[in-house]
């Protein structure tokens, strides 16, 4: 279920099959027990040209391990039945899905318990038959806008977006860095005068203070490689790890607005 009932959400992205299926399924769950709203199942990508390094490199290894995206739903129907009540979205890019089948990825998607897909190299221009799919099944449809989106753009973004709006908080890569770019706050308020969702930023958020800034302006927070990071770096303890960075961005907003 995609719900943002506590500002700010956080939306957790992690790569399947990094290192293995049976660790993801662990990950996802302690951080959805850890306080995630929602996880994004990343499918991993021999060519991730919107991800930094270090999701690279665990594409890298989930595609050595032999991971596919019939493996990911299987494992999204894993985790809908152990969490019914989490927000579940498939983020991909395109090819998978086209290798699979565009009306057979919708169906496989919403018999998996899935709320929606992120495809990040499918523009609005060129999504009508995936977005007729992804309707006929009752699934979220979830776009990415940028800073250096025109207001027209973003219009079309906004009517085809269902779920939450993704507002990328600066050009480039995904990856961790020490500061927010101001673009971010703007974008987001530009996404507003034409869509009611809920906005989620991401790229680039990496501490708990930069969580609960982000969360003074936006509906919800994506963090993607300060996850993926912490995995690559506590080898047998994933989920533990993970579970205990999360804690501490909710923990760090719970005690912000305690100390207002």
């Amino acid at each position: 279920m995609l719900r943002f009932d506590h500002k700010p959400a956080l939306v957790a992205y992690v790569t399947c099959g990094d290192p293995d299926m049976e660790t993801t399924h662990a990950i996802v769950l302690a951080a959805i027990d850890a306080g995630a709203d929602v996880v994004e199942l990343g499918v991993p990508f021999s060519d991730p040209i919107a991800d930094g390094p270090v999701i690279q490199r665990a594409s890298e290894r989930a595609l050595r391990a032999g991971t596919t995206l019939k493996q990911v739903l299987t494992l999204a129907r894993a985790v809908r039945a152990a969490r019914p009540r989490s927000g579940l979205i498939i983020f991909s890019y395109l090819n998978p899905i086209l290798r699979l089948g565009v009306a057979r990825f919708c169906a496989a998607a919403a018999d998996a318990g899935v709320d929606g897909a992120l495809i990040t190299d499918l523009t609005v221009d060129e999504a009508g038959e995936y977005i007729a799919s992804m309707r006929q099944r009752k699934l979220a449809t979830v776009f990415l806008a940028a800073p250096t989106s025109p207001d027209a753009r973003l219009a079309k973004i906004a009517e085809a977006s269902r779920g939450f709006i993704y507002a990328v908080s600066r050009t480039g890569v995904t990856g961790t860095h020490a500061d927010v770019s101001s673009d971010a706050q703007a974008l987001v308020e530009r996404i507003r005068k034409f869509s009611r969702l809920p906005v989620a930023v991401g790229f680039g958020i990496s501490t708990p203070e930069q969580f609960v800034d982000v969360g003074k302006w936006a509906d919800a927070v994506v963090v993607g490689s300060a996850i993926v990071e912490r995995i690559e770096k506590n080898l047998g303890r994933e989920a533990a790890a993970v579970a205990q960075f999360i804690g501490s961005l909710h923990r760090h907003a719970t005690s912000t607005v305690s100390s207002r």
